[in-house]
């Protein structure tokens, strides 16, 4: 058994295209190998910086295959059917031969015995698969065709110790490396993976990103309990920082106490955005002055520890000359300047939208009963700090930044909490607003941007979302069923129309407002299967109804879930499918709906006065009930149906002879099954 060893050694390629790279090539190898049937028993691939590694071990040195007898076309296909199968199979036109079987005459031949050098086909599989791999970026260098990740100066290849010869562009295989590039020029001459880490090991590269990383972790653990500190590592940037170094060296740095005067949320992101620094906490959890610096290369005169200290404090310095400006700069003055702000070439301008959200505010105020001058005014500024200073260098702290300029400015806190959290959530699963004012203007602004983009045409299609719309219904949708908010869409998205054509935005074609609530129907269906609803259950609560409601539909969907299994289920679904039952085979006979509402003075049965009135008991409770109503009672009231439907079917011949009793107990069954559809469509729902 032999071992594979492959290190691609190039210039500096960047964090994420390492990890693309190490599992994307991992797994051609893995393909291939089972393609050929090449087993082997472990597999690993590993990057630094500059070197991308794979390693199989425990692989046969040949593979030998029986002698087999292998089918081919049938007689009389195309005659390119038959080429393909001799070129692919590697035989003669003399080897093949015809043979009768169950299906018909087909082509077949006899294959030998066959032995593979497994070092023959990694020398062809090898270039295949490195011209196979597709890189998210790529960049092309000198005069070569070759486009890769970073330009590509070797390769090793070793498969039983020895070299798998083969040319891959304008490279050559071998057996050499780069030991440290920055201090040798010359290449080293590698045996096998055991003397190539050794050789690493001399020289202080870890190799393994996961060693690294949890060395990492290690000495900045050892910092933190040193100095009595806490440290909240972001993962994404450790995972960064891990790909960046191969020789990691964690030093610790400090910055001017007086920059803790500058809020924590821009001297974080300029230690972790912008220069990848890690910082560190008291034990209560406050910002410090003290960094942690991951670093290539041993420091020993404290050279790159000064030299990355000053770089951060002269980033600090312009943050705090920006902060002492911008934050004296009045928020409500600045809104007349964000007509120099775009925001759609079609939709207007910031000045536009938030005039837009202001008179939206009113509304929903109204809605929520809420402090009308606090969602109007903070509606009218939430964009203004995107003509700060700040904002243009921390674009990713808008709302963030307007929150401390309002603070620092006297506002109410809701509002100034408004400004940060209209934005929320970030993500599909980030955090959504909660206080109510944050909650109210974060919808509005979210209604005009649906509305506007709707407007003139430019809803998603297919997988194109370039303006983000279904995050944004999405994130709508998750703070009105979050929040648990009774609030009337439809008003609120007509008016934002009015309110786009009152600007003199006419739209091409009048916009149809049902199209935008469809929408977030359909996004409520995708928050309903996250929430691990069952499929038929959404697609009967969401379809029976055009409504507005979505808190409404979240929990029948929800309810329904719970207990459609159970006996209480169980009996609606078997009462309504009885009746179902009957009436598709009628109107499947007749060819037409069935319409009309029973007469009661033609019941001459007990068991039908009986069921009228319980569906007539059913339809005032479904006509009294408030908002948000106890959804398990409904669920209870329609499964207490169950012993009149029994009676009445055990004691009622609904195809009666009499054509007019016929028809007036199938328009009995009618009412009764488009009573139950009130609540939701049950005809939709599995086994009903």
């Amino acid at each position: 058994m032999s071992e594979l060893f492959l290190e691609l050694f190039s210039e500096e390629i960047p964090s994420e295209l390492q990890k693309n790279a190490r599992e994307g090539i991992l797994k051609l190898f893995t393909e291939s190998f089972d393609k050929l049937d090449i087993n082997f028993k472990s597999k690993k691939s590993y990057s630094t910086p500059k070197r991308l590694v794979f390693f199989f071990d425990e692989i046969p040195e040949k593979i030998e295959k029986k002698g087999m007898t292998i089918k081919g076309p049938k007689v009389g296909a195309p005659a390119i059917a038959l080429e393909g199968f001799i070129k692919s199979n590697n035989i003669n036109r003399a080897e093949v031969f015809e043979q009768n079987i169950e299906k018909g005459r087909f082509f077949f031949a006899k294959i030998g015995p066959k032995i593979t050098l497994v070092k023959q086909e990694l020398a062809k599989m090898i270039p295949d698969i490195l011209n196979k791999y597709s890189w998210k970026k790529s960049m092309r260098w000198a005069d070569h065709s070759l486009a890769w990740g970073r330009p590509l100066k070797s390769i090793l290849a070793l498969f039983d110790n020895q070299v798998i010869q083969f040319s891959f562009h304008h490279l050559l295989s071998s057996n050499l490396t780069f030991s440290d590039e920055i201090i040798e020029e010359g290449q080293k001459k590698i045996k096998n993976f055991r003397s190539y880490l050794k050789l690493l090991d001399r020289k202080k590269i870890i190799l393994d990103q996961n060693l690294r990383k949890q060395l990492i972790v290690k000495q900045i653990d050892k910092i933190c309990r040193t100095r009595k500190l806490k440290k909240k590592l972001d993962e994404k940037l450790l995972d960064e920082v891990v790909d960046l170094v191969e020789k990691p060296n964690v030093l610790v740095g400090k910055f001017n106490m007086s920059f803790l005067n500058i809020p924590k949320e821009i001297l974080i992101t300029s230690m972790q955005q912008h220069h990848k620094y890690f910082p560190l906490f008291n034990q209560e959890d406050n910002l410090t002055n003290i960094f942690i610096i991951v670093t290539n290369l041993e420091d020993k005169k404290g050279l790159v520890k000064i030299g990355n200290e000053r770089v951060i404090s002269a980033r600090l310095s312009d943050a705090k000359f920006f902060w002492e400006k911008n934050k004296a700069q009045s928020l409500v003055k600045q809104v007349g300047k964000l007509k120099s702000i775009n925001f759609f070439s079609k939709l207007g301008t910031m000045f536009h939208k938030v005039q837009r959200i202001r008179k939206l505010g009113a509304m929903i105020a109204d809605q929520l009963n809420l402090n009308k001058e606090k969602v109007e005014i903070s509606a009218s500024i939430c964009k203004a700090d995107l003509l700060s200073d700040l904002v243009g260098e921390y674009p990713e702290l808008q709302g963030i930044l307007g929150s401390h300029f309002a603070s620092a400015q006297g506002f109410d806190d809701d509002i100034s909490m408004a400004i940060m959290e209209h934005y929320l959530p970030l993500g599909l699963d980030g955090k959504i607003p909660k206080k109510p004012i944050s909650v109210a203007v974060s919808i509005i602004d979210k209604i005009d941007t649906l509305v506007g983009f709707f407007g003139i045409g430019e809803k998603p299609t297919g997988s194109k979302d370039p303006f983000a719309l279904r995050r944004t219904a999405y994130g709508l949708l998750r703070i009105i069923i979050e929040n648990n908010l009774s609030i009337q869409l439809k008003n609120l998205t007509n008016y934002s129309n009015i309110l786009y054509l009152e600007q003199g935005f006419k739209f091409p074609d009048q916009l149809n407002l049902n199209v935008i609530t469809n929408f977030l129907r359909d996004r409520l269906r995708n928050y309903l299967k996250v929430k691990k609803a069952r499929h038929d259950i959404i697609e009967a609560v969401t379809s029976s109804q055009v409504s507005d409601d979505f808190v409404s539909l979240y929990k029948k969907c929800l309810t329904l879930n719970k207990y459609l299994k159970k006996d209480l289920g169980k009996n609606i679904l078997t009462t309504y499918k009885r009746a179902s039952n009957i009436l598709d085979q009628e109107k499947k006979t007749i060819n037409s709906k069935i319409t009309g509402e029973p007469n009661s003075i033609l019941f001459n049965k007990n068991e039908e006065k009986l069921l009228f009135n319980q569906i007539n008991e059913v339809r005032k409770y479904f006509s009294s009930v408030i908002k948000n109503e106890n959804y398990e009672k409904t669920l209870e009231i329609l499964s207490g149906a169950k012993r009149t439907t029994d009676n009445f079917f055990e004691n009622v011949v609904v195809n009666d002879e009499n054509e007019n009793m016929k028809k007036n107990r199938l328009e009995l069954l009618e009412m009764f099954c488009n009573t139950f559809d009130n609540f939701i469509d049950f005809s939709k729902i599995e086994g009903a």
